[in-house]
């Protein structure tokens, strides 16, 4: 059985991304840092591995492999937010978004890859956000830290490729994570507004769409920014 390991797979997006791979016969490993009540509880609803890491930490990321063993499939979803003025974020949060968002994909990746090129096999999926295509006001910390990842993806696709290992990123629109709780009622009702289908996405849809990229029917897929959007960003 191929492991299946989702960063940040306690809520939301990866909390979704490890039902749809255990629906989908892996056997599903889930990282967490403070969420660890959500983890134990999915855990044992999935029957699956739960392990607290800062992926931010290099050498909290190496134990972990140590512990869990090689993975066939990597699911970068650990991430977090700064939502504010360019100007208020300060170096210390600057820093910090970049080490948890753009740095524990590495460490995950790298961690990853030695037996991914042994076996000559292996999908890795990163998680960026519309933003990291088009950028957001007052989101300038986050958007940059989602343009590194799809620029990771693309240089990792073609650097991946001759060992046959698929490198893609899933950029979703808005979700209804909690992420974005801080949005109002007026708010979510203006971005329904400007999304062409009319509606929020959901963590289901960006599983789904997680676990094609991950399956055999995507095996001439690499290197792609797939952006589950409702048709926000066109």
């Amino acid at each position: 059985m191929k492991t299946a390991l989702i960063t940040g797979g306690s809520r939301g997006i990866g909390a979704a991304c490890a039902k749809a791979l255990q629906r989908d016969g892996y056997d599903v490993v889930i990282t967490y840092l403070n969420s660890g009540d959500a983890a134990a509880d999915l855990a044992m609803e999935l029957g699956c591995r739960a392990v607290r890491c800062d992926v931010a930490d290099s050498g909290r990321v190496k134990e972990m492999f140590d512990l869990i063993g090689p993975v066939d499939i990597l699911v970068c979803c650990a991430g977090i937010s700064i939502t504010g003025l360019f100007t208020d974020v300060t170096p210390e949060e600057w820093r910090r978004i970049f080490a948890v968002n753009v740095d524990g994909t590495y460490n995950c990746i790298r961690c990853a890859l030695p037996h991914m090129i042994h076996e000559k096999a292996g999908s890795i999926v990163t998680v960026s956000s519309i933003w990291g295509i088009t950028g957001a006001s007052c989101e300038a910390a986050y958007s940059a830290t989602k343009a590194a990842i799809i620029g990771l993806t693309k240089a990792l696709a073609k650097e991946l490729g001759p060992s046959n290992i698929t490198v893609n990123c899933v950029a979703p629109g808005v979700i209804d994570t909690d992420m974005n709780k801080h949005l109002t009622a007026k708010d979510i009702d203006a971005l329904k507004d400007e999304t062409p289908l009319g509606v929020i996405g959901t963590p289901e849809d960006i599983a789904e769409t997680v676990s094609f990229l991950v399956s055999p029917k995507a095996r001439f897929i690499t290197g792609q920014v797939i952006s589950p959007n409702g048709g926000i960003v066109i």
